[in-house]
Formats: structure tokens, sequence, C-alpha cells
């Protein structure tokens, strides 16, 4: 009788924050935004992703036509004209909100207060994120009240010491 051979499943493989912080990374290289690129993915409680989002104009809205600056006055940047990479993953989602329920987001930047707003109001139980470089400003410091005072839980991902590279 021949011996059957065990193959072993790769343990290398990269862990499922890695995975959905990966995609959010990715996601954010659509932005057209000269200045600051941001992406969301946002994952239901059964690790299926449901949808993704990044920074930039509305829909209809060429981007030619878009207001990219970032000083000056305010009718004349950005700022109010902006879609946020939260927003977006939120309005792409085609299927029935209630999924976003116990969801996480992770994005590559830490959300304003109007998108923490309108994650909570979606359900979205934790958010991930890469950077808070704006964790001094009157927005996080509201989003972040808002998330402690609805018992949503909000981590910085931390990355491992895997190199990960995309190739074709």
């Amino acid at each position: 009788m021949e011996e059957k051979k065990v193959v072993e499943c790769r343990k290398d493989i990269i862990s499922w924050d890695e995975y959905f912080m990966g995609l959010a990374i990715l996601t954010a290289k659509r932005s057209k935004d000269p200045s600051s690129q941001v992406g969301a993915c946002i994952v239901g409680k059964d690790r299926r992703i449901l949808s993704l989002g990044y920074n930039g104009s509305i829909e209809g809205l060429p981007d030619e036509d878009m207001k990219w600056g970032r000083e000056g006055n305010p009718l004349d940047i950005k700022y109010l004209y902006m879609i946020h990479a939260e927003q977006n993953a939120l309005a792409n989602y085609k299927g029935n909100h209630t999924d976003f329920k116990d969801a996480t987001i992770y994005v590559t930047l830490f959300p304003c207060n109007e998108c923490t707003q309108l994650l909570i109001l979606n359900k979205i139980k934790e958010v991930v994120y890469l950077e808070d470089k704006y964790a001094d400003t009157d927005g996080v410091i509201a989003a972040k009240w808002l998330l402690d005072k609805n018992n949503t839980p909000y981590r910085k991902y931390e990355p491992s010491n895997k190199v990960l590279k995309l190739e074709l």
C-alpha cells in the first residue's frame, strides 16, 4: 500500500486586517485629489467585502472642473465639494444598508465628524484606521467623542513586517 503524502497549507498568508487595509490603500490610489488620497473598505461581520470608496468629486462632475486647491476662499477650494471615501463607500453599496450592521470599516485616514455620524447611523461597529494626521482638529476630536459615546471601538491598524508587492 502506497503512503499518502501530506501537503500542508501555507502559513505565511496575510491577516484579515492586512487584506482589508490593503484594499483600502489600493482603492485610495483611484483618487484624483493631488494632495490627499483616502480609501475605505467596508467589511461585513462575515468578512465579506460590502463596499469600497475613495475621496474625490461627486459623480457627474468632471474631474477637470473640480476645485482641487487647499487654501483660499472656501468657495474656491475643494473642501465644500469633495466627497469623502467613507461617504463614497456607503453610497456605492447597492444592497440593503441593514447589511452594514456590525460591519467594520477600514480607512486610510481617521474619519471626520460628518463621516463618523454616517458610520454610526449605518451601524458600523468598528473603525480601523491607518493614519490620524488630523487628530488635533475639531472634526476628529468630535468624531472620537461620537464614537466613544456610541461605544463604537476604533483602533490604529498596525502593519506586520511583511512586505506586500502588487504584481501581475
